[in-house]
């Protein structure tokens, strides 16, 4: 094999260290897991591995995943777009209907197929950001007028729609906020980035007003201890875990929040568990891994062959950036309280197996574009 096929078939340093990111998260995530699970999951179900087996399932599957799409080429992708837009927007409807949609704490959230519970909202934010990259590639010149807009706002409303409805008023704000950046990445002018900005602050507090239960959780995060047994509940659990880390933790399977004290310790919470058992440094340790793989994404589509592969690796980069930002802000009493998984470490096998998918995606942006430069 020649020093040029060599090249083509072998993964550059850049891939190599987005690959580590991630089997180093999704494995530490397979760990937190089970440390923030095995007293609930053998209490609930009787089996202290319940939430470790299907992480691992997920964690596989994604591995699977991001290995395919890295070998595909990205841009067949763009062909699709509808199609993937349009299957992400059917099991979002599906979630509403009997015998499909699984009900959970209040919320239509994820949907049962023989067994197998898939949240749809994960695979929405991709499905978006497929459509947005193939849309601002192709229509790049229209983008700064307000008619050019009004496809990719349809269809990041249509989704945001369909997902605060279930309720999940952390997902929408995750699809709006990728929208809203990827349309700025895209060559939105000033004047309507301005014009947006305001539109999506003032509609954050009518989307509060609009539910009593969110109104609730913005007094629980402003004063937690007015409601110490309600609302402000998790909350000051999740202060509890964090403060009682220190700088280095009580060590890794040592937490005692975990102990029914603290609700969703092994997903929406377990930043709280890892601060808990690791500390400050390892809370710092962790979010230097989540900053490192966010930039490699961004260089990845920084050094693109085409404008569709930058804003596609760009893309899967806003999703992780922003998700990880707003669960941080969560868990530490930053933001009013919503739930939103961490990806790669939370509990759940769809997300998992999704953001591992999307980093396929982008590392097949990269070798493509070094194949162009061969």
């Amino acid at each position: 094999m020649t020093g040029q096929n060599l090249k083509k078939h072998t993964f550059s340093s850049l891939e190599i260290a987005v690959l580590v990111l991630v089997l180093f998260l999704a494995i530490f995530g397979c760990i937190m897991v089970y440390s923030a699970s095995s007293y609930s999951a053998a209490y609930r179900y009787g089996n202290q591995y319940f939430f470790l087996f299907k992480q691992l399932f997920g964690v596989v599957l994604g591995i699977f995943a991001m290995f395919f799409f890295a070998f595909v080429d990205y841009s067949l992708l763009k062909k699709f777009k509808y199609l993937v837009l349009g299957i992400s927007a059917l099991l979002l409807v599906l979630v509403f209907i009997p015998g499909f949609g699984v009900q959970s704490y209040g919320a239509n959230r994820w949907v049962n197929f023989f067994g197998i519970s898939i949240q749809p909202s994960e695979i929405a934010k991709f499905a978006l950001v497929l459509f947005l990259a193939a849309y601002l590639s192709e229509k790049h010149d229209k983008i700064k007028t307000f008619k050019g807009l009004l496809p990719p706002l349809a269809v990041a409303g249509g989704l945001c729609l369909l997902v605060i409805i279930e309720p999940s008023m952390s997902v929408t704000m995750c699809l709006a906020l990728v929208t809203f950046f990827m349309l700025i990445i895209g060559g939105m002018s000033k004047k309507h980035t301005l014009l947006f900005s305001g539109v999506g602050a003032a509609a954050v507090p009518l989307l509060i007003l609009a539910e009593p239960y969110r109104l609730k959780r913005l007094f629980a995060f402003v004063d937690p201890w007015a409601t110490p047994q309600g609302e402000g509940f998790q909350l000051i659990q999740s202060l509890y875990s964090l403060g009682n880390g220190g700088w280095f933790g009580v060590g890794l399977f040592q937490s005692r929040q975990k102990y029914l004290f603290l609700p969703f310790a092994e997903s929406d919470f377990i930043f709280s568990i890892i601060g808990e058992e690791l500390g400050l440094i390892g809370c710092v340790c962790l979010m230097a891994a989540f900053a490192a793989l966010v930039f490699c994404l961004f260089k990845i589509g920084l050094n693109a062959k085409d404008r569709f592969g930058c804003l596609l690796a760009c893309g899967v980069g806003l999703v992780l950036a922003v998700q990880t930002l707003l669960n941080i802000a969560v868990v530490t009493g930053s933001i009013p309280p919503t739930g939103l998984p961490l990806p790669f470490i939370s509990s759940g096998g769809t997300s998992v197996a999704v953001f591992m998918a999307g980093v396929g995606v982008a590392i097949s942006v990269s070798r493509h574009s070094r194949r162009e430069k061969i």
